[in-house]
């Protein structure tokens, strides 16, 4: 599977939190070769099903992004937005985006002046978007209160770096294909599960776990990464280093047999591996372990920097790493019920 070809297949499709369709419609396409069956739940959760007898082992990646969605559209065309996620201010004025119809535009800031005055200290609430429009009534031909958007910056790759939006978790579902494929039989009883709103809450994987009752749970997302200048000492991966074995974060503190096992496993399959603690940010861990009676939970993560800006960058070998793992843990046959 190429990774950069698959990302851009996803990222091609509109998917931020809410509105997942297109992407599930992808994923399924993907995932179907390599599963017994595909099904999407009430809240449009992809669940893919590898048969097994032994213990159920739910692999959990979101598929949603952070977007924009539009709350009012002024007399001269201009479009105000709401969250969908957290939107990170300062990246934002001059990012490209897209609407689910094909429109375009850009993100601008009030009082930005044209003699090069700085801008007043930059809030969300100080953004806009231009889409060209001259007025309300040819902005409202476009686009309509609701309607959503998305980063539509590219994606490439740089030696083994790939940039891209939404690595945060388009990487993740390519980790869990990549998985797949790799799989040929397995004693547990495998869900690959490719979440919804996770963004707003990790909605997706509380129902699909309680739906599934996996003995297991594992998150595949994205984690800062620490190694960029001047980072804060609250994030302790780097891109390059392998593979992030979730220890905690803020929405779960991961269960020590399920971290123990995870690096017995790379060890002994010579998969690089390291340590993911971050002090703030969560993920669909944070809703699978709560699950019914508790699940044993645990993560693997790809480091990542750039976290919700329009442009990330994770490393191949950390994504091949991740991979290699959550197969390695897919086939454990030490797993217990």
């Amino acid at each position: 599977m190429d990774i950069l070809q698959t990302l851009q297949a996803l990222n091609a499709c509109h998917g931020p939190a809410g509105d997942e369709a297109q992407v599930a419609a992808e994923l399924k396409k993907l995932a179907a070769p390599y599963v017994d069956d595909c099904a999407i739940d009430t809240l449009g959760n992809l669940i893919c099903h590898k048969k097994g007898s032994g213990p159920k082992v739910m692999f959990a990646a979101h598929m949603d992004s952070i977007g924009f969605i539009v709350t009012h559209i002024d007399e001269k065309g201009f479009l105000r937005f709401g969250q969908l996620g957290g939107l990170p201010a300062n990246d934002l004025p001059g990012t490209p985006v897209r609407f689910k119809n094909g429109t375009r535009g850009t993100v601008a800031q009030e009082g930005r002046k044209s003699s090069g005055e700085e801008p007043k200290a930059r809030k969300v609430d100080d953004l806009y978007l231009d889409i060209g429009a001259q007025d309300r009534g040819e902005a409202e031909k476009l686009v309509q209160i609701g309607d959503t958007a998305v980063y539509d910056t590219p994606s490439y790759c740089s030696g083994q770096r790939l940039f891209s939006p939404y690595m945060d978790n388009r990487i993740s579902c390519v980790v869990l294909l990549m998985a797949l494929e790799r799989l040929k039989e397995s004693p547990n009883d495998l869900y690959f599960v490719f979440t919804v709103q996770e963004e707003l809450g990790l909605r997706g994987a509380r129902t699909a776990a309680y739906g599934i009752d996996p003995d297991y749970g594992i998150a595949v997302d994205v984690t800062v990464a620490g190694d960029t200048p001047e980072a804060a000492h609250g994030y302790s991966s780097a891109a390059g280093k392998g593979a992030a074995i979730k220890v905690m974060d803020s929405s779960v503190i991961c269960h020590p047999a399920v971290v123990a096992r995870m690096e017995v496993l790379a060890g002994a399959q010579g998969i690089t591996c390291q340590r993911d603690i971050i002090r703030s940010g969560g993920t669909d861990a944070g809703a699978i372990h709560q699950t019914r009676r508790g699940v044993y939970t645990g993560g693997i993560s790809i480091p990542c920097r750039y976290t919700h800006s329009p442009m990330e960058m994770v490393d191949c070998r950390d994504v091949e790493a991740c991979a290699a793992l959550v197969a390695a843990f897919a086939q454990d046959s030490g797993l217990s019920r």
